[in-house]
């Protein structure tokens, strides 16, 4: 299993939100840059970036943040927020992105995704963004209708091989991971390369997913507060 650690981007900084509320922020770095040369040197080769305010209003304001992370560490980077027509496509791929996330896009259009994973192949990925059982869109702030189920099958009709499932009742909460709704995603739809996303607080939690045979996790808030020492989780999970 591979570690992500994850730099949320917002006005260039590195913050965290409580549960995808925008009014719950809490600024942990005005240099994400360092962050991401932290996460480098402590064993992670991918980093999971997150432009909140292109999530919440389309765009990409921190792209050039993103660019100068990608230069300075030469990690393999996925990236969503804000990515929702061809043209976002380009532009984070030209960027250096190694792997773009279509969440809104993804739930909302899935003819764009279509063309989209037949253009880029493995990478498109798609996130999966659940609260209350359905995808959320737009930063989190409105709900698709469409439910976890219908999501992967979709996903897997239109040949997406990895998708980003987040928890957000969990997200930034250090609750710990929701490894029973990771374990009934893989069993219904093994082929898909899933990273579990929300609540990963600590190292009990990386030995569960990993049991589960995922793809991948995202380390989040609790990389920032030290509950999970990064070089650890990234040892512990292979």
């Amino acid at each position: 299993m591979l570690i992500f650690p994850a730099i949320d981007l917002y006005d260039g900084k590195a913050v965290r939100l409580y549960k995808g509320d925008y009014n719950n922020m809490t600024v942990y770095s005005s240099d994400p840059v360092s962050v991401a040369a932290d996460f480098v040197s402590k064993g992670a080769r991918q980093i999971h970036m997150v432009d909140l305010a292109g999530a919440r209003d389309g765009g990409m304001p921190n792209l050039g943040v993103v660019r100068e992370v990608i230069r300075a560490t030469g990690a393999f980077v996925e990236l969503g927020g804000g990515i929702r027509d061809a043209e976002g496509i380009e532009r984070a791929l030209d960027a250096g992105v190694s792997r773009v996330i279509l969440g809104t896009a993804a739930a909302a259009n899935p003819e764009f995704l279509e063309s989209a994973v037949a253009k880029y192949g493995g990478k498109i990925a798609a996130g999966c963004d659940l609260r209350d059982g359905e995808v959320a869109v737009k930063g989190w702030l409105e709900s698709s209708g469409v439910t976890a189920g219908e999501f992967f099958s979709r996903m897997t009709g239109l040949g997406v091989e990895t998708v980003i499932c987040t928890d957000i009742a969990r997200d930034g909460a250090m609750r710990g991971a929701n490894d029973a709704l990771y374990a009934e995603i893989s069993r219904a739809f093994p082929a898909v390369r899933l990273i579990a996303s929300g609540g990963v607080s600590s190292m009990e939690d990386i030995a569960r997913l990993r049991a589960l045979g995922l793809y991948g996790a995202i380390i989040g808030k609790a990389y920032y507060t030290g509950a999970i020492d990064l070089e650890k989780a990234v040892e512990a999970a292979k």
